[in-house]
């Protein structure tokens, strides 16, 4: 019955997103998500809230969630956005912020979500090789003429490589663009970057946008922000008030506030992610692996023996499964989440036993 559909829709490429098999017993390293549980206090704090009030509907402007976000990331709650996970934050920026008359600037190798985005919105864009080793140059992206980006979007760390542009780099880009918007999407920062929210009050062009799904432990909660000028965050919300009024929930309303004021627990589940991933880097050197500089949850690896669907097939058997990516440059990397040390040292295992077969 797709006679029904609209010109846009037949169009449409969509996102895929991870896997999430029903398999028994399974080590689950495709979808980065936290190998530990959220704040004791969030969950508590749902709990609490999950009552006779969830007849109301819950604060449009959430209030205290950007409250929180404000103090603990020195700005003002003028400056904070949020949304149902920082994919919806990112639509709403798509439409609101990225959408001008010169294409907008994304990385060839990136998250696979902003084309999905260009074509629901009919943004023109331009994508940027990354360089031979899977960085991001800052020079790239700096008008070059009247070569000059519409605006400019990119994950820092970048996805699917974990990758990190340095600070000073990210502030290179604002700067040289003062007539674009510049979007660093955050996802990843918080296991081994430094944000760009530093210079949110330096640059009115520059949007930063997180989620709760990734180093907070909330991925199932969908909470994303953004910060940024109180002018980019106007568009937003014009954006997300003719769309949906009440994005977040009162459940997801006290679990992130709730975990933004958890700042021990959320410092120390961060390190201990940051842990395993060094020692999962140096376990998969030792089997021959190439593994590029992650700043992220996951690390990006490939063997230079080895085929990588085939090891994705390998590791399925054995109901351990990655993220294998069929694209052009990229089509020999396994994406591997770190989980816990016990997962991780069972994912090594299986390599060395597929690697000696």
């Amino acid at each position: 019955m797709s006679r029904f559909w609209s010109a846009v829709v037949h169009g449409l490429t969509p996102y895929v997103p991870g896997e999430q098999p029903k398999i028994d017993n399974l080590v689950k390293l495709n979808t980065n998500e936290h190998p530990y549980g959220p704040s004791p206090r969030a969950l508590e704090a749902i709990r609490s809230a999950t009552n006779d009030s969830l007849r109301l509907y819950p604060d449009p402007n959430a209030d205290a969630l950007k409250a929180a976000l404000a103090q603990r990331h020195g700005v003002q709650p003028t400056q904070i956005f949020v949304g149902n996970g920082s994919d919806e934050v990112l639509a709403h920026a798509f439409m609101a912020l990225l959408d001008h008359e010169r294409p907008l600037w994304f990385p060839d190798i990136t998250y696979s979500f902003y084309p999905v985005y260009c074509g629901l919105y009919g943004v023109a864009h331009k994508t940027i090789p990354l360089t031979e080793d899977y960085a991001i140059r800052a020079d790239d992206y700096l008008p070059q003429g009247h070569d000059k980006a519409g605006a400019i979007i990119f994950p820092n760390p970048n996805a699917p490589t974990g990758c990190l542009l340095p600070l000073a780099e990210i502030e290179r880009i604002v700067a040289g663009n003062p007539d674009a918007v510049v979007l660093v999407d955050e996802a990843y920062v918080d296991f081994g970057g430094e944000s760009a929210i530093a210079l949110v009050n330096q640059y009115p062009n520059l949007l930063v946008v997180h989620t709760f799904s990734k180093s907070r432990s909330l991925a199932g909660l969908r909470v994303g922000f953004a910060v940024g000028h109180p002018a980019l965050i106007e568009g937003l919300e014009r954006v997300k008030n003719s769309f949906n009024s009440y994005p977040l929930d009162r459940l997801a309303l006290a679990g992130a506030v709730a975990s933004v004021e958890d700042e021990d627990y959320f410092q120390d589940s961060c390190r201990k992610v940051i842990a395993t991933r060094e020692q999962l880097v140096a376990d998969l050197a030792t089997l021959g692996f190439e593994v590029l500089p992650s700043a992220a949850n996951f690390i990006f690896t490939r063997h230079p023996q080895h085929d990588a669907a085939t090891l994705a097939a390998a590791l399925r058997q054995r109901a351990i499964i990655v993220r294998h990516f069929k694209l052009a440059r990229i089509d020999q990397f396994l994406r591997i989440t770190i989980g816990t040390d016990a997962q991780c040292a069972v994912l090594v295992a299986a390599l060395k036993e597929i690697l000696a077969a």
